[in-house]
């Protein structure tokens, strides 16, 4: 009788996810027509003449000459550009005014060693995709060249970037491929795949990214193995690809395995989420004990645990919320200039944009109430330009 109820319930689930599957493949064909993928909104003149740092005027201007690459024009002479074309202009100005070419083109130069950020706290609900996602987009915004990597095999960050992994993953599409101890591992340049976001790559994840915290303790206890040992596997990869990126963002899974601390070990700097919930920072105190003590064996067995920046960012945060100040308070008191001097704001124009997969960044300013709009973008971007302060930083930039 057991067994039997135990099939059933197998068969029951398993009708579900298929289910779930189905219905969410419709509705990315709904969403997102007609050829089912998703795609990025194109950004006014006075957007991309911000973007740019130049002025409106200016962009006028070099339409008019033809000189770059060519809006989209109404009826009515409203310009619109692509984020592709934007970078094109960033690189035409930087061509034309070599001096200020930092400026609009702010690439790594050589020299500039390769910025790794890993996103993490293993408690789940602290918005680690979220910050991900967020800081991905911005950077990718500004004008630097960006790879993400879903290391959570929930792939919540690859949704968020146009793939469903039940469909559009094959066998050894994740970091897994890249990673993995036998005759089947793939260079991460064949496993890298653009998305609708230019300048932002993506290495998806799914639930095959499990193997390896189950080859790992295997692959530990096979004295025969050859290979680097799992701490630097990840490094190791993205060494491949580090030619073609300034920064890479690292969305780790909420629980500290063989992938969170491969990440931690391959990161230049962490990126440490905080919900300010009593509960949540109780369970931090936990994650950071742990992390200690099995950091030391990696370090004691040989892993690089140089940082450039370790710092702490509050998320969901409701600031006339007394309980939520009092903590957010108490870790700055503890913490200090280690913990961002920005929130990021628990916001319903999150929430409402994350309903069709979209950031506030994709979506139009006038989908959502625009006041709410403005306070939770207002709040991502100065999370995220003090990270990327940090990044110049780390660079020697002023």
């Amino acid at each position: 009788m057991d067994n039997i109820s135990v099939s059933t319930t197998d068969i029951r689930i398993e009708r579900h996810a298929h289910q779930l599957s189905r219905q969410l493949k419709l509705l990315r064909e709904k969403l997102f027509p007609p050829l089912s993928q998703k795609t990025l909104r194109t950004f006014t003149s006075g957007e991309a003449a911000q973007m740019i740092g130049v002025s409106d005027g200016y962009l006028r201007q070099l339409s008019l000459d033809g000189k770059g690459p060519q809006p989209d024009v109404t009826a009515s002479g409203r310009r619109s550009y692509t984020l592709g074309q934007i970078n094109a202009l960033r690189l035409h100005m930087a061509t034309i005014k070599p001096k200020d070419a930092l400026s609009y083109l702010p690439r790594r130069r050589p020299g500039e060693k390769l910025q790794t950020v890993a996103v993490t706290n293993f408690k789940g609900g602290s918005a680690k995709t979220t910050t991900s996602l967020y800081l991905a987009q911005y950077l990718a915004l500004s004008g630097y060249r960006v790879l993400a990597i879903d290391l959570d095999p929930q792939a919540s960050l690859s949704s968020m970037l146009g793939v469903q992994p039940e469909f559009d993953l094959g066998d050894g599409d994740t970091l897994y491929g890249a990673i993995r101890y036998d005759e089947s591992r793939r260079s991460l340049k064949d496993i890298v795949r653009k998305t609708y976001f230019d300048g932002l790559d993506l290495v998806p994840g799914n639930l095959e990214l499990m193997e390896f915290e189950h080859e790992t303790p295997r692959a530990l206890s096979d004295r025969h193995r050859t290979g680097e040992v799992f701490f630097r596997r990840l490094g190791v990869a993205i060494s491949e690809v580090e030619a073609d990126y300034d920064v890479v963002v690292i969305d780790c899974p909420p629980q500290l395995g063989y992938l969170t601390l491969g990440a931690v070990c391959a990161a230049t700097s962490l990126l440490i989420t905080i919900h300010p919930q009593m509960v949540d920072v109780a369970s931090m105190s936990q994650f950071l004990l742990m992390t200690s003590d099995l950091l030391s064996v990696v370090r004691k067995a040989g892993g690089d645990l140089q940082h450039d920046f370790i710092k702490y960012v509050v998320t969901r945060h409701e600031p006339f919320d007394a309980p939520q100040s009092q903590i957010v308070a108490l870790l700055r008191s503890l913490f200090a200039d280690d913990v961002l001097t920005a929130t990021i704001l628990k916001s319903t124009a999150i929430a409402d944009a994350g309903l069709t997969k979209q950031s506030l960044y994709e979506i139009e300013r006038g989908q959502v109430r625009r006041s709410t709009y403005d306070r939770a973008l207002e709040s991502v971007n100065a999370a995220n330009s003090e990270v990327l302060a940090e990044i110049h930083k780390a660079w020697g930039r002023k």
